[in-house]
């Protein structure tokens, strides 16, 4: 656990060796978010696209359900 002080500027410094181990490096987008009174900084994904390229491997392919459901009110409606 490490302890920072919050600047005049509302600044604080992350400790380096969390920063390396989270491979952020200068400039590196971070998400801030309040979570139960305090403060979660999450780093964001340099290509977000790739990053979340294979999430929904492996679960059924919604578009394919889609297609087949509109074919079926296709042929109702004649």
């Amino acid at each position: 656990m490490s302890i920072v002080h919050l600047s005049s500027e509302f600044q604080v410094a992350i400790p380096e060796v969390l920063l390396a181990k989270l491979g952020t490096k200068p400039g590196h987008a971070m998400m801030v978010v309040e979570r139960d009174g305090g403060i979660v900084l999450t780093p964001l994904p340099s290509d977000p696209v790739e990053f979340l390229c294979g999430v929904l491997s492996g679960e059924p392919s919604l578009t394919k359900e889609l297609v087949t459901e509109r074919a079926q009110e296709v042929e109702s409606e004649e």
